[in-house]
């Protein structure tokens, strides 16, 4: 299988030129940047990509990958830090700029270069740096400038390297998939085919392989990723798979009973455990977003290992985490930004042989996509995405039945107008929050002093970037309207417009 690496050096965007990749019908896959140049040269990769990153190239400390990987005759990409690490490490020269230059640019070709190839001579293009490529490398041309960089792109041909100073993998770039495009199928001769079911096919071996005749526990949670899991390993396993599926007190309303009415269809073992009083005692005056998703993910491994008690013997457990869940949570060269119940909330040592994560991989599209090719319906592989600690991490502050009970009415009642103005398959994602914020209202001539609903809707197609959704005015009138008279505690409600970043999807 054709395949690209990205090598990360600590940049949030790393990930999104993965599933760029990706999008062109290529398998990427990300490994640290300091990884063995031996071991990138015997995994036969069409190409490698050189991520951007935070750090300055000289700063102390600065990650820098090995040399020889300008050698191994393996066509190379650098973009922003990966362009300046290429530049100082085969004899260019980077400098500080008088300014950081970030957002959007005018990039102007000034000799013709194979990135360029479908590009215009003028395009606008997104920054994000304070460093830049002073002077090329010997053996480089410049190819692009904009009025403060003067090395924008360069390139050698003869030795397969090419470098931008700008993201050719967001958005903001309007002719970004155009180059990425002819790096890899121009530059690294690519054929483009990588299919979903080609991985869904391996995925199955591959968790055969590695069960082999153990017995395998699902942690179920009703959403996508661990529903697609869940499928994914029965095909693999057949009846050796018990799925248990934990309501927490935190789900959405009605929720636990709609679940298991769905997965009653597949012919799954199917284990349903009421753990609700048990994970609010747990949480009880317990503020920390980060503490309430490590105690969440504890106790689920808890009542997990206590249900494989029950059931025998059990190898394995199966988890449908996903790529977004495990590039926040601050795996390899990224960033943390939260810790996932899933990932970065697991305690140390886990009475399991192994982890069995089929979609680690995957985007949540790409989740989406196998789930139907395994047969699920599509109500359920569209299912709005909910994070595994639920409602947990949709409250601030304490968390209390009643005020698990309070969300769960106003999120329903949001849920259903969005349905109702045929806005739902146009939403990547929405719910509602319950805020620890406390405000003076007025109802029936009285004074209130009641909590504030926050309503998130975002549009995106990766969840790694996403635009606040704009819904009608008079939809979001009629949803606080409704909340504030028929959800008992609320006399206020907000609409969250920030993208993500700087926010994420999630408010904790």
């Amino acid at each position: 299988m054709e395949k690209i690496l990205i090598l990360d050096f600590g940049g949030q965007y790393s990930k999104l030129i993965a599933r760029r990749v990706r999008e062109c019908g290529v398998f990427s896959e990300i490994l640290g940047f300091s990884s063995d140049p031996a071991r990138i040269k015997d995994g036969a990769y069409s190409g490698i990509i050189l991520s951007g990153g935070p750090a300055s190239v000289y700063a102390e400390g600065a990650p820098k990958c090995p040399p020889e990987i300008f050698g191994l005759g393996i066509p190379v990409l650098g973009i922003c830090y990966g362009a300046q690490l290429m530049a100082v490490s085969l004899g260019g020269e980077v400098a500080r700029g008088d300014r950081q230059e970030y957002g959007p640019a005018i990039v102007k070709t000034v000799k013709s270069g194979r990135l360029f190839k479908d590009v215009d001579r003028s395009t606008v293009c997104w920054m994000s740096h304070t460093d830049f490529i002073k002077k090329a490398p010997e053996g480089f041309t410049v190819t692009a400038k904009t009025d403060n960089c003067p090395v924008a792109a360069m390139d050698d041909p003869g030795r397969h390297l090419y470098a931008v100073q700008f993201h050719p993998e967001v958005t903001n770039t309007a002719q970004g998939m155009e180059m990425i495009n002819a790096f890899l199928f121009g530059v690294c001769r690519c054929r483009g085919d990588w299919k979903m079911n080609s991985f869904t096919r391996e995925a199955v071996a591959s968790v055969r392989e590695k069960v082999g005749g153990g017995k395998v526990l699902c942690a179920l949670s009703g959403g996508v990723d661990s529903s697609v899991a869940a499928l994914l390993v029965h095909k693999a396993v057949g009846k050796n798979l018990t799925c248990v599926f934990v309501d927490h007190g935190l789900l959405r309303k009605n929720e636990g009973d709609e679940v298991e009415e769905a997965f009653s269809k597949f012919g799954l073992n199917f284990i349903r455990v009421d753990a609700g009083k048990r994970f609010l005692a747990k949480l009880k005056d317990v503020v920390d977003p980060e503490e309430k998703r490590k105690i969440i993910g504890h106790e689920f491994i808890k009542v997990f290992e206590e249900e494989a008690a029950k059931i025998g013997q059990v190898d394995f457990l199966v988890q449908g985490t996903i790529y977004p869940d495990v590039i926040e949570s601050g795996a390899g060269s990224s960033a943390k930004i939260k810790s996932h119940h899933n990932v970065g909330g697991l305690p140390e040592n886990i009475k399991f042989k192994g982890l069995v994560e089929p979609l680690r991989e995957l985007f949540k599209d790409e989740v989406r996509a196998v789930g139907m090719e395994l047969g699920l319906s599509r109500s359920l592989v569209m299912r709005q995405p909910f994070p595994g600690p639920g409602l947990g991490v949709r409250i601030m502050g304490p968390i209390t039945a009643e005020k698990a009970a309070l969300l769960q009415d106003a999120d329903a009642i949001f849920r259903e107008e969005i349905a109702a103005a045929s806005l739902d398959t146009e939403i990547s994602q929405y719910f509602a929050v319950l805020t620890d914020m406390r405000s003076v209202g007025v109802m029936g001539d009285a004074r209130t002093y009641s909590y504030t609903v926050g309503l998130r809707a975002v549009i995106t197609s990766d969840f790694m970037t996403a635009e606040w959704a704009h819904i009608p005015h008079d939809v979001l009138a009629k949803v606080s309207n409704r909340i504030v008279n028929e959800v008992e505690g609320v006399n206020r409600v907000v609409y969250d417009i920030t993208t993500k970043p700087p926010a994420t999807v999630e408010w904790l």
